[in-house]
């Protein structure tokens, strides 16, 4: 009897950390989870939180229940922001709801991220700017983490979303 009590416990220890893990509530749990997944906090880390937060709102969406198409551009320096959606969202290349497209995203943009919810199939279509590159840069050459942060996620007008 002792032993399957422990092994409760530890299922619902196990449960409430995946819980903590999948979904941040405050800045500093979004840049441990940033760190740990991409290996630092860039700022573009934080813009595709916000994308990612933004577009589970819309959809009214569960984090696990979209699919997500990522799209760089050009001029960007890699695809991080990928890496903010997918901790927001929950979508994971190992589970195919995570896909960063070979294509590149059109002229001008710094990325193009397509979700749509995976039980309605309703999608929206999200454009980050080249025009953004130096401001984002600026935010990067801050050594605080949490202040990259702040900044991303209080720009206005960061990117475009267009339904699907």
């Amino acid at each position: 009897m002792r032993s399957t009590s422990w092994i409760a416990v530890l299922a619902l220890l196990g449960a409430v950390l995946f819980t903590a893990l999948g979904q941040a509530e405050s800045p500093e749990e979004w840049i441990r989870l940033g760190i740990r997944l991409h290996g630092g906090f860039v700022a573009l880390v934080p813009v595709g939180i916000r994308i990612g937060l933004d577009a589970l709102e819309r959809l009214k969406a569960a984090p696990g229940g979209v699919s997500v198409t990522f799209l760089t551009g050009e001029k960007a320096p890699c695809p991080c922001i990928a890496d903010g959606v997918m901790l927001a969202t929950r979508a994971s290349p190992g589970q195919g709801t995570l896909q960063v497209a070979q294509s590149k995203a059109p002229a001008g943009l710094l990325a193009v991220v397509l979700i749509r919810d995976r039980k309605t199939g309703v999608g929206l279509r999200y454009r980050v700017s080249e025009g953004w590159a130096a401001r984002i840069a600026e935010w990067n050459r801050n050594p605080d983490p949490l202040e990259r942060y702040r900044a991303a996620m209080a720009a206005v007008g960061l990117f475009e979303v267009t339904e699907e």
